[in-house]
């Protein structure tokens, strides 16, 4: 009488194939970048904001936070990632919804997406200059209206220098970042929703308000926060355009880790983790509702 086996066979296959190991050296190159300029810097200010100059374990970092001047900068960096953020959004909504929905040519979609995905990425010293060029006191379009309509445009009280200025600033990468993000879920929207809301006989209002925003409004909030993040991180352009006149969170972290006078690295350590929280819930939230957004879209 013969016996069958039960014995499971044991697969033969090496784990660690040439295939696999070329895998893994194609994203090699990421991990190391990853680790290099992300994950351990993360981790070194982290550890920092604990620490005092002597090496020894501290408290003081994280409560000197709440002080008046850094809460301050808080307060005025939240503020300006808000309004260029909201501007951002809104008028990155119609300019995406002109091109995807409105009937427009052809060619002048791949145009704005074109400069949407060079404008996104202008940022820095060039882009202080440039606004400084065209709206400083005497800037190309300030002496335009001076000259040629007798508007005086800093006698309104305009100053690019100020709150409101470092705002429109922001809103130029920020609203062609808008556009480059919504443009997708724009595309997503399927022609059967409106023919079917037609059928049933709603109007072109009520299928935005009943049917089209709630479904885009994951992906509205969710682009909206992440320029949110995307302004609060921001220091090139505002120190080149404003100097250390406006008191904003990253100027003043880079006067505490590089300045003369604010020097306490430390405590900069923890302004920058303060920076990592606002900026890593906002990202968190955007994930989570760009996920929700994709199952309307499957």
């Amino acid at each position: 009488m013969s016996t069958v086996s039960t014995t499971p066979a044991v697969s033969t296959a090496p784990l660690i194939t040439k295939d696999r190991v070329i895998d893994w050296l194609g994203i090699a190159p990421f991990i190391i970048f990853a680790l290099l300029f992300l994950i351990i810097p993360t981790l070194y200010l982290v550890v920092g904001a604990f620490l005092t100059p002597e090496g020894n374990f501290t408290l003081k970092n994280i409560g000197d936070l709440f002080t008046p001047t850094i809460l301050s900068a808080y307060w005025i960096s939240i503020r300006v990632s808000v309004a260029s953020a909201l501007g951002g959004a809104l008028i990155g909504f119609f300019l995406a919804w002109a091109v995807v929905l409105g009937g427009l040519p052809t060619s002048v979609r791949s145009t704005l997406l074109t400069f949407s995905g060079v404008a996104s990425n202008f940022a820095g010293i060039p882009l202080a200059f440039s606004f400084l060029a065209t709206l400083g006191r005497t800037g190309l379009v300030t002496v335009f209206l001076r000259d040629w309509f007798g508007f005086n445009l800093y006698g309104t009280g305009f100053n690019l220098l100020s709150f409101f200025g470092l705002t429109i600033t922001y809103m130029y990468f920020q609203i062609p970042l808008m556009v480059l993000i919504l443009t997708p879920a724009l595309d997503g929207m399927k022609k059967e929703w409106r023919e079917a809301a037609e059928i049933l006989g709603a109007s072109n209002f009520q299928y935005w308000t009943k049917v089209a925003l709630p479904i885009l409004w994951p992906s509205l909030l969710g682009t909206t926060l992440l320029l949110f993040a995307n302004a609060f991180g921001a220091i090139a352009t505002a120190y080149a355009l404003t100097g250390s006149s406006l008191n904003i969170v990253p100027i003043l972290l880079y006067a505490q880790i590089r300045g003369d006078v604010l020097h306490n690295a430390n405590l900069g350590y923890a302004i920058a983790l303060g920076m990592i929280v606002i900026t890593g819930v906002s990202n968190v939230l955007y994930l989570m509702l760009r996920m929700r957004a994709e199952r309307w879209q499957k």
